[in-house]
């Protein structure tokens, strides 16, 4: 079922990405964290590669950031999501919401901003919950590519 007040109020198809609130951003995020696991591109392909290999500043439980706000200082290969760095985002899942709005596409009906629930993403097996492990204990990421992350 769509959240009314998400219908009524769809800031990410009128508002241009570089004009949005800070809150407005970081409501995109559906809490998947596909974003946070390890993934490697295909010099030849351009193709990009996950894992089930998970960051270890995850809470894989969560989907969340453990040190969000310094993040980008403790793992220097986490990429800050900006307008300017969706330029190409074909790096990011096909489901990633950054990644949607900036190719002019719709919001999944899963997302929390569409449904009204921030564990739909979850229930409906579109997160990392219970899927991937850190990298602090996974071993060697390349041995462990996946294909269900899209």
């Amino acid at each position: 079922m769509a959240n009314p007040s998400a219908a009524i109020d769809a800031f990410w198809e009128r508002i241009a990405l570089d004009q949005l609130s800070a809150t407005q951003w970081e409501s995109l995020c559906d809490g998947c964290a596909k974003c946070c696991v390890n993934k490697y591109e295909d010099e030849d392909t351009g193709a990009i590669h996950y894992t089930d290999v998970a960051c270890y500043l995850l809470d894989q439980d969560g989907c969340q950031c453990t040190d969000y706000p310094h993040r980008s200082e403790r793992v220097p290969d986490c990429v800050t999501l900006t307008p300017a760095t969706l330029a190409e985002p074909y790096w990011l899942p096909e489901t990633c919401a950054y990644r949607l709005v900036a190719e002019g596409k719709p919001l999944p009906d899963w997302h929390p901003l569409i449904c009204g629930d921030p564990d739909a993403v979850h229930r409906l097996g579109q997160s990392v919950r219970g899927r991937v492990e850190s990298e602090t204990t996974a071993g060697d990421p390349l041995m462990r590519l996946i294909t269900w992350i899209r």
